[in-house]
């Protein structure tokens, strides 16, 4: 599911910087999609920490050939040693592990969180093991589609804007968030578009 204000949003980024003219330009007819199930982003969220798009996408399948219903309780009757052999570390199981008993005992209660706002959303994720801000980040973006997320900690957005805007020298936080002032409301469809620029695979969770 695309969002609905994709349309809006690239027709103002496009408006206001030259780069995201370009990359709209560059990758047009490719929008961030949602898989409607917040267990499976939130779990792919997971995998992804710390590793390339490419070898979280190689693991992940490696795991859905192992557990093809990806669902709470599949996953947390699973031996462990049947998804270290897909990949995943020690630690990430554990997090994998403590996600599927949240869901399962009622903790993350999806129906609440359209009413919440980002921050509120990040600090109840959190409370699971494994599950920080840009986990979190990455939830509002790819399930509930949120519109103005600006994952600071992303080391793929760190890279895309240096190599776009900063001439490939070093940027810290304080310098995104100003260099992103402009996108907003639309820091996710910038953030996205970035991430695109880096990679021949689509980001998805």
């Amino acid at each position: 599911m695309t969002p609905e204000y994709w349309t809006q949003a690239t027709q103002e980024l496009a408006a206001c910087d030259r780069v995201m003219l370009q990359l709209i330009q560059q990758f047009e007819g490719s929008t961030l999609t949602s898989r409607g199930c917040a267990f499976t982003t939130l779990a792919r969220s997971i995998v992804g920490q710390q590793i390339s798009v490419k070898a979280a996408e190689s693991v992940w399948q490696k795991v859905i050939r192992a557990i093809p219903d990806i669902e709470p309780h599949t996953v947390a009757a699973k031996e462990p040693d049947l998804l270290r052999a897909c990949g995943l570390s020690a630690r990430k199981i554990t997090y994998l592990q403590d996600l599927s008993r949240n869901f399962m005992e009622g903790n993350l209660n999806e129906t609440g969180w359209s009413n919440m706002d980002d921050e509120t959303i990040i600090t109840q994720l959190s409370q699971v093991k494994g599950i920080g801000r840009w986990t979190a980040e990455m939830f509002l973006i790819f399930h509930l589609q949120r519109p103005d997320v600006l994952p600071l900690d992303d080391i793929g957005l760190q890279r895309a804007i240096s190599l776009h805007y900063l001439d490939k020298q070093s940027v810290d936080k304080k310098t995104m968030i100003k260099l992103a002032q402009p996108w907003q409301p639309w820091r996710s469809v910038a953030t996205w578009y970035l991430w695109r620029s880096l990679d021949p695979l689509p980001v998805e969770y």
